[in-house]
């Protein structure tokens, strides 16, 4: 792993939603910007401020290179408009807004953002694509869509690929970006799960020595499933803030339609990720049966339902947004999903403020074996890059050049520092440079959360028994399925085993549907990233 520390990050700032306008019949010529006056010099102090007072009071310096405000500034767009789709407001959609304002600001172009609910988003991109309308220059979406939109994506140019900060991508998101091997996503976000505690309580030595007394055990940050669900079993209902209120072991994203299905992808990744067997997770790859209903997926779902004791009340419906202000608001112990309640707890307002750690999601002590169709008793630990944000350019834009400027533009040095500091923009660390401990204590971390941070996320490049999102054409369809099984299991509807078992019925009607060579070709570059080949 290659680390390159993070320079010239100086103190957070300020950011207004925008109003987006609706999509238009696109322009009938492609145009190159022509070339004006730069309205930035080298090395300029960047800020949010004068878009709104919401924000964290940071100022960075512009840093010189082509995405920079100095050299984007120099570009006239004047007369040509760019078309957007995004995420609703805020997670993805407000950075998208900003950087739109900020772009037509600089550049005299015309910038239209469309924002448009997480449920409807795939719909709104995918068909105006298949129907060969470019409605959208540029796209931002779950990178886990890929397999439905490769073949509308325009590769990112050699000139783009070797900005600084593209070469500054982490090697696995790289891979996120890239379908059979061309680069046709442009990074801007990295997402992955990790576990979060609470150390205030964990590191407590009356805390410690209740739970020795009450279970034998050592308390310490979960190392397995099974240590997770005693530690939340023992804290749950108890008032460790001794304010009063009850507080509780564990919060986890459970709502069925809000991605209930990377919850439990995280809880199962141990289970079933086994370092010893190539060829597939969710499905085997020369047979396309799916293998969610094996062992290791029904152990996991098993853990699950057994959690549910240790959930707040209206934990069995939490979505991502409860999950992050019951941790980040510190109901709750320990969770584990995406950077945003970590981020949340660490807001300068914060009551666990440099109170938590981050840690690699829990492991397991046996992992199961499909192809001797056994359990090897062996710790194992799969980290799950899960999918994140992403953006790409319409191979049928007539703006190629000013939608890639934009993108440039939008994962600048500068706007990138600034946007992670910010937890509802949903800008997640993607970056080597992000990973320096320093780029977060100079936020006001404390060392120790800081290098538990940066370690956890940094580890988790360096894993090589990894899981990542199913990115096959019809993913929607699949992962659908698989939250409604989750659901009735947690419902109580369905064993753990039945449940599963509809759900494999249920994707091999997705891979009939679709066409079995269709979805094994497309699968064929999720188990390369799985396998390390």
């Amino acid at each position: 792993m290659r680390t390159r520390p993070y320079k010239r990050f100086a103190a957070v700032a300020a950011v207004a939603a925008l109003t987006a306008t609706a999509c238009t019949a696109p322009d009938q010529a492609q145009e190159g910007p022509k070339d004006k006056a730069p309205l930035f010099k080298l090395g300029s102090q960047i800020s949010y401020e004068k878009y709104g007072k919401d924000y964290p009071d940071t100022k960075v310096e512009d840093v010189p290179g082509p995405c920079s405000y100095e050299a984007i500034s120099r570009k006239d767009y004047s007369g040509q408009t760019l078309k957007i789709i995004s995420h609703a407001v805020p997670v993805i959609g407000e950075p998208t807004q900003l950087h739109a304002k900020q772009f037509e600001e600089i550049t005299g172009a015309k910038v239209e953002v469309v924002n448009v609910p997480f449920g409807e988003l795939h719909q709104k991109i995918l068909t105006p694509l298949q129907a060969g309308q470019p409605a959208y220059d540029v796209m931002f979406y779950p990178s886990l869509w890929i397999g439905d939109l490769a073949p509308y994506l325009a590769p990112v140019p050699k000139k783009y690929l070797n900005t600084p900060g593209m070469k500054d991508v982490t090697g696995t998101y790289m891979d996120v970006a890239t379908w059979n091997r061309k680069v046709v996503q442009y990074p801007m976000d990295g997402d992955r799960h990790y576990l979060k505690v609470r150390t205030d309580v964990l590191n407590d030595p009356k805390q410690q020595a209740a739970y020795k007394a009450a279970t034998g055990k050592e308390l310490r940050v979960p190392k397995t499933w099974d240590e997770y669900q005693d530690v939340a079993k023992f804290f749950s209902g108890k008032d460790f803030d001794g304010d009063g209120k009850r507080n509780y072991g564990s919060a986890e994203v459970t709502k069925r339609d809000d991605l209930t299905f990377s919850a439990f992808i995280s809880r199962a990744a141990p289970y079933v990720k086994n370092p010893d067997v190539k060829g597939g997770v969710f499905f085997d790859l020369e047979t396309m049966k799916p293998l969610i209903n094996t062992p290791g997926f029904v152990r996991a779902l098993d853990d699950m339902v057994k959690a549910k004791s240790t959930w707040a009340p209206g934990g069995a419906n939490f979505g991502l947004g409860d999950e992050i202000f019951s941790f980040g608001g510190g109901q709750t112990l320990m969770s584990y999903s995406w950077d945003d309640a970590f981020i949340q707890a660490q807001q300068p307002d914060s009551r666990i403020r440099n109170k938590v750690q981050a840690a690699p999601l829990p492991g397991s002590s046996e992992v199961y074996n499909r192809t001797t169709k056994s359990w090897d008793t062996k710790a194992n630990q799969a980290p799950y890059f899960t999918w994140g944000w992403t953006s790409a350019v319409a191979k049928a834009s007539r703006h190629q050049q000013m939608a890639f400027d934009y993108l440039c533009f939008f994962s600048n040095e500068a706007n990138t520092a600034l946007d992670l500091t910010i937890g509802r923009f949903g800008v997640n660390p993607y970056r080597y440079s992000h990973f320096d401990p320093s780029f977060w204590e100079r936020l006001g971390w404390d060392p120790k959360v800081a290098k538990s941070y940066v370690k956890t996320l940094s580890g988790m490049e360096e894993s090589r028994n990894r899981v990542f999102d199913l990115r096959v054409p019809g993913v929607n369809q699949y992962m659908s399925a698989l939250a409604n099984g989750v659901a009735a299991a947690l419902a109580g509807q369905d064993s753990p085993q039945d449940a599963l078992d509809g759900v494999a019925g249920e994707w091999s009607k997705i891979t009939g549907q679709i066409g079995k060579d269709k979805v094994q070709s497309a699968y064929r570059n999720v188990v390369a990233l799985e396998d390390n080949s």
